[in-house]
């Protein structure tokens, strides 16, 4: 079977009017402009403006409703794990609230993961996941290089939990959250040195057997690691 794509320019009025109906510009209850003006708008056919407004009925962000047009759905109905509502919650006005809700869920979901790898350990994964800790230890001085290698320390840990439904979920989600600035905040080496300490307590308890203390850690690592960049974003007085 050939998988049939959206063209480009029904792509590009997807991704505009996702960001206008999560950002609110259009909200809940009320009706997009009719497929004529969307042309207008946009400078693309009607063909371009149904093939869009399908891809956002797919994506529970609107019904078409016979007499009223297409109408915005509640946020309740819209498909939040898709990646274009995922970057456009962050970039709302309370997007701050949808990133720390991210860092419950990565606390949750990575925590539990940590125990299983601790349980389900091995000769081969323990020696990945040391070799990843002593690697991200030659890069502290680093900080955008260990960012980097910090995404495949989790990844490791991630694997060896054999948790793949837990790792598809934060795959996904964190994914658009990293593009967010005010998620990865600002790289500093004082920050890549705390955060590496909390790697070592992690990697300690997993290749120990310890589950209990391997989640512990990797809660407090991921609640500490975002409130201090949660609170390098506010304001000074």
């Amino acid at each position: 079977m050939r998988i049939r794509r959206r063209p480009r320019l029904a792509e590009a009025v997807v991704e505009d009017l996702v960001n206008a109906i999560v950002t609110e510009t259009y909200p809940a209850g009320t009706a997009l402009p009719p497929e004529g003006m969307l042309g207008e708008m946009y400078g693309v056919s009607r063909t371009v403006i149904r093939e869009a407004t399908m891809a956002l009925t797919e994506k529970g962000l609107v019904v078409s409703q016979q007499g009223r047009g297409t109408i915005v759905r509640d946020a309740s109905a819209w498909g939040m794990l898709d990646p274009m509502i995922l970057a456009a919650l962050f970039k709302r006005e309370d997007g701050l609230a949808y990133l720390d809700n991210l860092s419950e869920i990565r606390s949750l979901l990575e925590g539990a993961m940590a125990a299983k790898a601790a349980e389900r350990r091995t000769p081969e994964t323990i020696a990945e996941l040391t070799s990843q800790t002593a690697k991200l230890q030659k890069l502290i001085p680093h900080p955008a290089a260990y960012v980097h290698e910090d995404i495949a320390f989790h990844d490791i840990i991630m694997r060896m939990s054999g948790d793949k439904l837990s790792k598809a979920v934060i795959d996904g989600v964190q994914a658009e959250a990293l593009r967010n600035h005010g998620y990865s905040g600002k790289l500093n080496v004082e920050h890549v040195r705390e955060t590496h300490a909390a790697h070592e307590a992690i990697c300690s308890a997993i290749v120990e057997g310890d589950p209990d203390r391997a989640c512990r850690a990797m809660r407090d690592h991921i609640e500490s690691s975002w409130a201090r960049r949660r609170a390098a974003r506010q304001p000074r007085r």
